[in-house]
């Protein structure tokens, strides 16, 4: 989906004058013209260059006529779009056009040069919208429960703001954060207030395919450039021309791809692969990655050029546990979500849960969070949330992994240590149902260390009272 001054058309007409005359006039609309005298041609043109829209005549001399072009026209590359030039034009014809996959016939002599660039920008923004289309319906599938940013806390409310201000301006954005906070949300935020918000936003991890489907995915293929290849391919700067590109997981990206996309955040164009022409797009990019981009080029793994390119508009996202007081509004917001989808109501949480939830470490960050209370409302027996309800599933995916070794940039290990103990503390009381005797017995401890312990970490139990140690079984 290229723009209207790259855009490919491919006129195939036999008569001379008419083709030069078409030639003449589309090209002054800022179109690339490539003309075919015939369908042999047509042929040869179709499978060694790409084409938006091919225009051709229906009656010519030689064994190919203009269905034949049309025929191949959608079998290299279904996407492009056909108009059928013809004087001999009746119902019969249009019809079996049209079950071709034309988008129109029109009529020789056709009057009005006005008339056939009108039908030009029709038949564009018609394969246009049905490429966007195909494009978000896939998203839409695969789009996970919540797309909004939520919370109110001051560290979200900078990101906000940084939003608002970078929306307008068309610079290249890198979002870094930890996995999970939210960096493909604050990308959709950024284009959805841009300019180019009425435009597609399109999405591609870059660490999720091998390098020659990556390289496929991003610049497009033609037809024969490679085994699997049995049609020209749009890659997805093409999908995204005039709106904006997501590149999710940009660390990842393999240094062949990195050359081929600094040259796009350059010049802006690139090339298909197996193509033989450049093709320009007015595409916005914005990166994202969990990594320090500065240490992969030290370490050699990512381009220094590329990374400066990329790095015009910075934007680091705080971790969830630096923004524990949006923990209750993500909270509602994911319960009220998956109640909808469950056909349940939404559940209450109790304090000693919410406190719970709040002074979880989260290294999956908001993603992690969403994900235990998915659990948790499918499981949960009652109508309320209790810290016995959220412990069992912060047990298995929230505790602390211990690593092997020391990282090479170290680590944290009261951070660590901590986060051992509480995730301890709170399956204890979650066993013991809240009877600190028997949670501080499963811990071996005593009731003084449980008591340090309890208020260290700001446990609280049963409906929100103080942990002292008169919460014994029985109560």
């Amino acid at each position: 989906m290229t723009s209207s001054a790259s855009a490919g058309i491919l006129i195939v007409e036999d008569a001379r004058l008419i083709r030069e005359t078409l030639n003449a006039f589309i090209t002054a609309e800022g179109y690339r013209v490539v003309v075919a005298a015939d369908g042999q041609e047509a042929l040869h043109l179709l499978k060694t260059d790409s084409f938006e829209l091919v225009i051709t005549d229906l009656k010519m001399p030689g064994r190919l006529q203009g269905m034949d072009v049309l025929r191949a026209a959608k079998e290299v590359s279904p996407d492009t779009a056909v108009m059928v030039l013809t004087a001999f034009a009746n119902l019969a014809v249009g019809a079996e056009a049209m079950s071709l996959g034309a988008f129109d016939v029109l009529p020789k002599p056709w009057g009005d040069n006005g008339y056939v660039v009108w039908k030009i920008r029709m038949a564009l923004e018609s394969r246009r919208l049905m490429t966007e289309n195909r494009f978000l319906k896939r998203e839409l599938q695969g789009r996970a429960a919540s797309h909004s940013i939520i919370g109110a806390s001051e560290p979200i409310r900078k990101v906000f703001d940084l939003i608002k201000r970078v929306a307008e301006n068309p610079g290249t954005v890198l979002i870094s954060g930890e996995s999970g906070t939210g960096k493909e949300l604050v990308a959709r935020a950024i284009h959805n207030n841009s300019p180019r918000r009425e435009r597609a936003f399109v999405t591609v991890n870059c660490g999720a395919l091998p390098e020659p489907l990556l390289e496929s995915e991003l610049f497009g293929h033609m037809r024969g450039s490679f085994t699997g290849a049995v049609f020209n391919k749009e890659g997805l700067f093409e999908v995204a021309d005039g709106g904006t590109l997501f590149l999710d997981e940009i660390a990842e990206t393999p240094l062949g791809i990195q050359v081929k996309l600094l040259r796009v955040l350059q010049t802006p164009e690139f090339r298909r692969i197996g193509g033989t022409r450049d093709v320009k797009v007015d595409v916005r990019i914005i990166a994202a990655t969990n990594q320090d981009l500065s240490k992969a080029v030290a370490q050699g793994t990512f381009r220094e050029d590329l990374y400066y390119r990329l790095n015009v508009i910075p934007i680091t996202l705080p971790p969830l546990r630096a923004r524990p007081e949006d923990i209750p509004l993500l909270t509602q917001h994911f319960l009220t979500a998956f109640g909808r989808k469950m056909g349940k109501p939404a559940l209450t949480v109790a304090p000693a849960a919410m406190q719970a939830l709040q002074r979880n470490e989260w290294r999956g960050n908001i993603r992690e969070l969403e994900n235990v209370l998915e659990r948790v409302m499918a499981f949960a027996p009652g109508a309320e949330i209790t810290l016995e309800d959220v412990a069992q599933w912060m047990g298995e995916d929230g505790a602390p992994t211990i690593p092997a070794d020391i990282p090479s940039e170290g680590l944290d290990l009261e951070c660590l240590v901590n986060g051992i103990e509480r995730n301890l503390l709170v399956k204890a009381l979650a066993r013991s149902g809240g009877v600190k005797k028997k949670a501080a017995s499963l811990l071996k401890l005593n009731a003084r260390s449980l008591r340090y312990r309890l208020e260290k970490y700001a446990i609280v139990t049963g409906n929100g009272g103080d942990v002292g140690l008169d919460h014994e079984e029985g109560d």
